[in-house]
């Protein structure tokens, strides 16, 4: 037998298991609520510690707990969730009216609420991909929780003195009193099956991490539901709001949040005018078009690669809210958004922006006369399935009233994002050429007006080919990658989105005619992380002020087309 076959069949059971994951996800979010272990609880523990995914590290050691699989899922959960036996999954229902204070996790755009002591409420409204998110890192929380409470009882059922004496620092740290932290680490690591040392380095990042709870809490209450479900038979749950049931797959928020969008550019006079979608991140390209002319100094331009970098850091508040200010006095208009789509916008209208004070890359390409009819719409990041949902409702004629369908002149739309390379390193840009959607036969083939030329020279190593869009990244492995890399597909990386807004453009353009089939396409990613790099997955941290470069080099991209 050879290697190829064996990772070939390897790849084909993790493909499986993602399957069965996903089936199991999708009968229980119909039936409305579950017990994490329970007869179908276990059915999806048992498929993702078949899979293995690569960014929850030893999630099948039965001895070893995740640290770093830890951190990255409780930068993703609500800070207190561990405290929680109950957790409930909603719609937008009018908590954000209520009393209740919004948690908001540091790495996803949702609203949560801590109902009381015992209930987590995680609003979802962004789609399937968003609750197969939060239903994967609960799965790989409760397979941790098994293993500390492993560690915390002995044979018999009977804690540990380990346990104990975690039971009492965590009471010190809520009475806000002084305990003895060497003491408190070396319990901790016997119950995390971790040494001293590198449980003594996850305590420090985690009491570093923003909006995530101590370790030494983390790890009590965790083991503390599953000792009290052990011993006392206190069932944890995980349920599905009516309302959610209901809403999900019916673009309710899409459309709301469209419709907005649409309404501004009536409200601005910008509909009739041609327009150029672009999804990125909310800065880089106000940076782009307003840094220069808002921070030049009296005798010169600042160096636009230094200002970048200065504008990326937290410290500078003071020079990003000038250069808001700038931008909002001359052509950019942000709306917040209200449908419960996450998703923010900024309208720019080029007409007033004045070319001669933009960064010399986008100056010496920009045409005066065609920008003054043009409008860019800056979407934030979408989520997965959310893609479709959100740029199908975008492309959609703008019914302004019962009997008029005004059709926008959409003439490029551009997407720019973060996603895992598989042959490269961080940084490294990547420039699809087709869109391979993971577990199905949708495969999207386009012509992709970016190419390597575009960065050549700019020091930055890129990459050409197919992408995958995968249904999760906490969902891949090394054999499903390597696959995907090695066989005729020879993908180069994989993301979240790009198929879902391909399907939306292409139903858009050739089937509705809602668009004009000669729409520009643009897709360019910068490598976030590279799964199959031990120590350069996701849960590894993401790129700092290394991503930086390249997201600007792709937005510079992105807009000398769009000025040109």
């Amino acid at each position: 037998m050879t290697d190829t076959y064996i990772r070939t069949s390897r790849a084909q059971l993790s493909r499986a298991a993602i399957h069965r994951l996903y089936i199991a996800m999708r009968h229980l979010f119909i039936r409305g609520s579950y017990k994490p272990l329970g007869v179908s609880g276990e059915a999806i523990k048992d498929a993702l510690l078949e899979l293995e995914p690569e960014i929850y590290g030893s999630i099948a050691d039965p001895e070893r707990a995740e640290i770093s699989g830890l951190l990255y899922i409780f930068q993703r959960l609500p800070q207190g969730i561990e405290e929680c036996r109950f957790i409930r999954l909603i719609s937008r229902e009018g908590y954000e009216t209520s009393k209740f204070k919004a948690i908001l996790p540091a790495k996803r755009r949702r609203n949560c609420y801590r109902i009381d002591d015992l209930q987590m409420y995680i609003e979802m409204s962004r789609g399937g991909s968003d609750i197969y998110d939060v239903l994967t890192h609960l799965t790989f929380m409760y397979i941790e929780a098994e293993k500390i409470r492993n560690h915390a009882l002995d044979h018999r059922g009977r804690k540990r003195r380990e346990w104990n004496n975690l039971e009492d620092i965590v009471k010190k740290i809520k009475a806000q009193k002084k305990f003895n932290k060497e003491l408190g680490i070396t319990h901790l690591s016997t119950l995390l099956g971790r040494t001293y040392e590198e449980t003594a380095s996850a305590v420090k990042v985690f009491d570093n991490a923003s909006k995530v709870n101590s370790l030494f809490n983390i790890v009590y209450w965790l083991g503390n539901h599953s000792i009290e479900e052990e011993l006392n038979n206190l069932d944890r749950e995980i349920s599905f709001s009516s309302t959610l049931r209901d809403k999900l797959g019916r673009h309710i928020f899409g459309t709301i949040w469209a419709q907005n969008i649409k309404s501004h550019l009536q409200d601005l006079g910008l509909l009739d005018r041609q327009i150029h979608i672009v999804s990125a991140n909310m800065h880089s390209v106000k940076n782009s078009l307003y840094a220069t002319a808002a921070l030049q100094a009296k005798s010169k331009k600042p160096n636009f690669e230094k200002l970048t970098e200065a504008l990326s850091k937290e410290s500078n508040k003071a020079k990003n809210l000038k250069v808001r200010d700038h931008a909002l006095k001359n052509g950019m208009t942000e709306i917040p958004d209200t449908s419960g789509a996450n998703i923010a916008v900024q309208i720019i209208d080029l007409s007033r922006i004045n070319s001669n004070l933009l960064p010399k890359e986008l100056k010496e390409v920009a045409d005066k006369k065609s920008n003054q009819k043009k409008v860019i719409i800056v979407m934030d990041y979408a989520f997965g399935e959310q893609a479709f949902e959100c740029m199908d409702e975008l492309l959609k004629p703008y019914d302004s009233d019962e009997n008029t369908k005004v059709y926008m002149d959409v003439k490029s739309v551009n997407i720019m994002g973060k996603a895992g390379i598989l042959e490269g390193k961080k940084g490294d840009i990547m420039i699809p050429t087709a869109h391979v959607f993971e577990g199905s036969a949708d495969n999207y083939s386009f012509i992709n007006s970016l190419s390597a030329k575009d960065f050549k020279d700019k020091g930055i190593d890129t990459y050409t080919g197919p992408m995958i869009t995968v249904l999760g990244t906490s969902l891949q492995n090394k054999d499903i990658l390597r696959y995907f890399l090695k066989s005729s597909w020879k993908a180069i990386g994989l993301e979240m989105e790009g198929a879902h807004y391909q399907k939306a453009i292409q139903a858009a353009s050739k089937i509705r005619n809602s668009i004009k089939k000669k729409v520009v396409i643009r897709y360019a990613y910068y490598a976030s992380d590279n799964p199959l790099e031990s120590g350069s997955t996701l849960a590894s941290g993401g790129l700092g002020i290394g991503g930086v470069k390249p997201t600007y080099e792709i937005t510079k991209a992105i807009l000398r087309g769009i000025l040109s």
